[in-house]
């Protein structure tokens, strides 16, 4: 495992804490992001393939401009946002869970709908692969199945969580590389996934 939770190729589960993401603050103040994973590009240097992080939204304001990038935005926590995109279109994030899709280049422009909020956002280098964030909340002593692909991202958000009778950290992420995993929630759990799919060569 690289600094700041980048990946290199492996086999088994791999458990990151969050004493290894990395937590920056917007530079116009308006909130905070905490970057959970990111897997370099593998032909552009300084660029990312894959990045997943959490934010904290204190107030609106346009979006950041990410070229050749799809993203994902999912609302962990909060009243909800409305996203104003340059080609008209609105989405609406109003019940944790939810999830919206768009284009990292275009221009979008954020309305808080209540106070702060904290959302989950999965961006993916449209030229590397293609990918999925769902949130997870099964019910009390469910096991939560996870299929293999390329690439899985397991942000443990609250609850209880275990695998082969072994406690997994709330809070932690959980890395696996074309391997499935079963995991046992309990206490309310809930987790964001993430999953990943190269594109051929």
């Amino acid at each position: 495992m690289m600094p700041g939770g980048r990946f290199e190729s492996g086999g088994a589960m791999r458990v990151l804490s969050r004493q290894s993401f990395q937590d920056m603050p917007w530079a116009n103040g308006g909130g905070r992001t905490c970057e959970l994973f990111r897997l370099p590009h593998p032909d552009r240097r300084d660029a990312f393939a894959l990045r997943l992080s959490i934010a904290e939204v204190a107030e609106g304001g346009p979006f950041s401009h990410f070229a050749g990038v799809d993203r994902l935005l999912g609302l962990l926590e909060g009243e909800g946002m409305e996203l104003s995109l340059a080609d008209g279109r609105r989405l609406t994030l109003d019940a944790p869970g939810q999830v919206v899709a768009f284009t990292g280049e275009i221009g979008i422009q954020c309305r808080l709908l209540g106070g702060p909020l904290r959302d989950c956002n999965l961006m993916l280098a449209r030229d590397w692969g293609r990918g999925d964030l769902e949130r997870l909340s099964p019910a009390d002593g469910e096991t939560a199945r996870l299929e293999a692909a390329d690439l899985v991202l397991l942000y443990l958000q609250r609850g209880e969580w275990s695998r082969d009778g072994e406690d997994l950290p709330s809070g932690s992420l959980l890395l696996l590389e074309n391997e499935a995993a079963s995991l046992r929630a309990k206490g309310g759990a809930i987790a964001w996934l993430a999953t990943a799919r190269r594109l051929p060569a």
